[in-house]
C-alpha cells in the first residue's frame, strides 16, 4: 500500500476532475494524445537536417532508453498499481490495464525528450519544461498514477538527460555516426531524385 503523504497528493489532484469537470477533456487529450505533438517535434527537428537538431534528438533517444532501462529496475524494488486499482472512488477517466505503474512510462518518455530540448536551448528552452509537467499532473488527475510514479519518473529522466548531455554530444564516435548517416541519407535522396529524372524523360 503506498504512503499516506502519496496517497493524499494524489487525493488533492485526482478530486480536482470532480469539481472541475470541464476540465476533463482537456486533462485526458494531453494524457492521452499530446505524445502525437512530440512526436511530430521529433520528426521535424529531425528533417530539419541541422546537425545540432539531430545530436540533440540522438541524446533524447538515448536519454529514454536508459531511463526506460533505470526504471524498469526501479520497478523491480518498489511496485504498486494504479490508483484505481487500490483505492475506492477515483476518478478514472480512462481504460487501462492494471501492472506496475511505478515510475510512469509517460512522464519518463516527455522528459528524456522535453528536458533535453531544454539542455540544448538554454534561452527559450525552459518552455519545453511545460509539456511534461502537465502530462505528469495530467496521469494523477485521470486516476492512473500516484505522485511517485510521476516524480520518481521525471526524476530518472532529468538525471539520465543531464548525464547524456555532458557526454554523447562530444564523443567523436556521435559525430562520426551522424555524417555517416546523412551520406546514406544524401545518397538514397540522390538516387531517388535520379529515379524521379528518368522516369520523366520517359
Amino acid at each position: 500500500m503506498e504512503s499516506t503523504l502519496n496517497i493524499h497528493l494524489f487525493r488533492m489532484i485526482n478530486e480536482l476532475g470532480k469539481h472541475y469537470t470541464f476540465l476533463n477533456p482537456v486533462m485526458i487529450f494531453i494524457a492521452e494524445y499530446l505524445i502525437l505533438f512530440l512526436a511530430a517535434m521529433i520528426i521535424i527537428f529531425w528533417v530539419s537536417r541541422v546537425k545540432k537538431n539531430r545530436i540533440m534528438i540522438l541524446c533524447a533517444s538515448i536519454t529514454f532508453i536508459l531511463s526506460e532501462i533505470t526504471g524498469k529496475v526501479a520497478g523491480l524494488f518498489h511496485s504498486n498499481n494504479q490508483p484505481f486499482a487500490e483505492l475506492s472512488d477515483v476518478n478514472q477517466l480512462i481504460e487501462k490495464a492494471v501492472d506496475n505503474s511505478f515510475p510512469s512510462d509517460h512522464t519518463i518518455l516527455f522528459f528524456s525528450f522535453c528536458v533535453t530540448f531544454w539542455l540544448f536551448n538554454k534561452k527559450i528552452g525552459f518552455l519545453w519544461l511545460i509539456p511534461p509537467l502537465f502530462v505528469g499532473i495530467s496521469r494523477i488527475w485521470i486516476g492512473v498514477h500516484y505522485p511517485a510514479d510521476v516524480l520518481t519518473g521525471a526524476l530518472i529522466s532529468s538525471i539520465v538527460a543531464l548525464v547524456v548531455f555532458q557526454i554523447i554530444p562530444k564523443q567523436d564516435f556521435t559525430k562520426k555516426l551522424l555524417n555517416l548517416y546523412e551520406r546514406l541519407e544524401q545518397l538514397i535522396v540522390s538516387q531517388l531524385k535520379s529515379k524521379k529524372s528518368n522516369s520523366k524523360d520517359y
